[in-house]
């Protein structure tokens, strides 16, 4: 199964996704990781990322699920086109994909954490609050499960996605 988490800057992806990665053994991929990697191997400069981590992410998450493994794909998945990659990819593995959206609904709590937040990944620049605020991140056109994170904790939001990939698995 492909678990699709999606949503702004701070919103609770890395830690919701990390928690489920450890309940289901699961494969976790994370954009931001993957294109540090990419930036500090100067495979790529910043300004120049493009789509690259994404691509990156697409095959090894291909490969994994084509061998029968959960993966579960943290990134902002900010516009449509990724979304549809993401799904794509779970089709063609001829694996099931839940897409998942995280909001935090609570301005006040999203800044905290965008303004609080240290990051665990060497030389990653943590977008500002006004760059999270500004960034482009298209409405949804489809059907897709959303939790907000200023409603439920990190444990309680990845317990109820754990419950719906049970269900589903069934």
């Amino acid at each position: 199964m492909l678990i699709i988490l999606s949503g702004l800057s701070g919103v609770g992806k890395t830690s919701i996704a990390r928690a489920l990665a450890k309940k289901l053994s699961a494969v976790y991929l994370r954009i931001d990781s993957i294109e540090q990697s990419l930036v500090d191997t100067k495979t790529v400069e910043r300004q120049n990322l493009d789509d690259r981590g994404y691509r990156v992410a697409y095959s090894v998450a291909s490969d994994n699920l084509k061998v029968g493994l959960t993966v579960i794909s943290d990134s902002a998945n900010p516009i449509e086109l990724t979304r549809d990659t993401w799904r794509n990819v779970a089709i063609q593995a001829n694996s099931p994909y839940v897409e998942i959206e995280l909001v935090c609904s609570n301005k006040e709590e999203h800044k905290k954490r965008i303004e609080t937040r240290k990051s665990d990944i060497p030389n990653l620049i943590e977008p500002t609050w006004s760059e999270v605020q500004n960034r482009t991140y298209e409405a949804w056109s489809r059907e897709h499960i959303v939790i907000d994170t200023s409603k439920f904790s990190i444990n309680e939001s990845a317990a109820m996605i754990y419950s719906y990939i049970v269900n589903v698995r069934r």
